[in-house]
This record gives C-alpha cells, sequence and structure tokens, in this order.
C-alpha cells in the first residue's frame, strides 16, 4: 500500500458503488461506450439490495440512457432502488430541469448529480444549490482534463478544475470528478488531476473512474490528507471481485 507522507493522517473515506442503468439493467461501460456495456444484474434492485447489505452506506445511481436522452429514461429502476433499500443514494443522468430535480428529491432520492446542466447551465444549479442545500452535487467529467457532457458525447474546451471553481462558494454538496479515459478500464485512479481540482476549492470532491483495486483505494485515502476528497466511487472493480466489499469498507473506514 501507499506510505503515509510525514506530517500527515490518513483520512476515512465514503466508499459509494456505482449502479449504472442501461435499458433498465445494472451494468457497467468502458470509457463511457454506451454499446461496450457489460450487464451485471437484469435487477438493479436487487443488486442495490446487494449492496446495502454488505454495509455501504451510499449508493451511487447513472440513468446512463437519461444523460443522452437529456430527460430520465431508467426511472421506473430508480423507484424501484428507492424502494428496495433504506441507505441513501445520489442520483445522476438526465437531469436537467429544476422541476426534474425537486421531483426526484420529493420520491426519496438523497442527492441529485448535475452533470451537463453543471457545464452548460450555471442559473439553474445555482438556484438548485440555494433552494435545496446539500442535496445538489455536481458532476465534473472531464477527458484530458478537459469537461464532456451529454454522456460524455459531447466535448466542450472548459477545464475541469476551472468549472469547479465557478461554484466555489454555491453551497454544492459535492464534487464528483470522473476521469473519462480510466472509467471502466480498471486503470487506477488519475489521481494527479483529481488531487489538482480537489486542492483549489473546499468543496467536497468524491474521485471517481479507473478504480482497479484495494491498493488504488489506500493511495487515494492516503493522498487525500488535507484536501476536500470525501469520498469514491467504484464499479467494475466491485462487480469483478477485484474489490472485497468489507476489506474496502475496513480500509477506508480506519
Amino acid at each position: 500500500m501507499s506510505p503515509i507522507r510525514p506530517g500527515t493522517e490518513p483520512v476515512a473515506l465514503t466508499l459509494y458503488p456505482a449502479i449504472d442503468l442501461q435499458d433498465g439493467r445494472c451494468v457497467r461501460l468502458r470509457r463511457g461506450a454506451m454499446d461496450e456495456a457489460t450487464v451485471y444484474a437484469d435487477d438493479p434492485a436487487v443488486q442495490a439490495k446487494i449492496w446495502q447489505d454488505a454495509g455501504f452506506a451510499w449508493l451511487h445511481v447513472v440513468d446512463l440512457d437519461g444523460a443522452l436522452a437529456g430527460r430520465p429514461v431508467n426511472a421506473g429502476a430508480v423507484k424501484a432502488i428507492l424502494s428496495t433499500v433504506g441507505i441513501p443514494i445520489q442520483l445522476g443522468g438526465g437531469i436537467r430541469e429544476l422541476a426534474r430535480i425537486e421531483s426526484w428529491l420529493e420520491a426519496g432520492v438523497s442527492r441529485v448529480v448535475l452533470g451537463s446542466a453543471a457545464a452548460k447551465n450555471r442559473p439553474l444549479v445555482l438556484a438548485a444549490c440555494r433552494a435545496h442545500p446539500g442535496r445538489v452535487a455536481l458532476g465534473i467529467d472531464a477527458r484530458d482534463g478537459i469537461v464532456a457532457t451529454e454522456g460524455w458525447t459531447e466535448s466542450s474546451t472548459l477545464p475541469a478544475r476551472e468549472l469547479a471553481l465557478h461554484y466555489e462558494g454555491a453551497g454544492a454538496a459535492a464534487i464528483i470528478y470522473t476521469d473519462i479515459g480510466r472509467d471502466g478500464m480498471l486503470a487506477g485512479l488519475n489521481l494527479e488531476q483529481t488531487l489538482d481540482l480537489a486542492r483549489a476549492v473546499t468543496t467536497p470532491v468524491i474521485a471517481s473512474g479507473g478504480v482497479s483495486g484495494l491498493e488504488d483505494l489506500a493511495g487515494l485515502r492516503n493522498a487525500a490528507a488535507g484536501t476536500p476528497i470525501t469520498g469514491v466511487i467504484v464499479g467494475r472493480a466491485l462487480y469483478d471481485g477485484r474489490v472485497d466489499p468489507a476489506a474496502a469498507l475496513e480500509l477506508l473506514a480506519r
């Protein structure tokens, strides 16, 4: 495991199992490619219950089809998850209107994640953060440090760090930073870019994209000392058995 730097103490981090929804099923993509999906569960609610029973305190749910369509597509699967588990979930994908944000919060979602809206609709994000303090997260998805939107199908010219700074002090619950090039590839977290973004802001940061094993989690936990990094999202490595839930939870909590 990564050595502890002198003068720092590892911090406890929240581990969020990812439940990505495509055609009503729980899948994992590679670098966001919709045609490269591996199906892990036909019933996402059953998978959500498995993760709850394993001891996870949160779930990270994404409506992949909704992210492309710009509106919820897998609402039925999300509602089934909400009715099955008692732990909080954060939900992203196709949430781009204040009414839809409020609808999901009223339905039982603990935190909505605004991705494309964060890059394209600053007034909406600011209004949502004001109206629902602590319940709106920003999804900043980047390819080579540059923000991508619309289910990662559109590239911008906006650096991820700059977008994060746009919302400094807005009251967002968290920034979820995903390295697209590593997502689903089991190539390890992009610690350099994650830390660069985290050190520029005071908003809590959740790392995402590329976790392949406990070594990656240990490295993040050590590197997060002195930064606002509070959590990490893990997908394929959990589903493939590369990360044992009990071992990961113990590592990040102690």
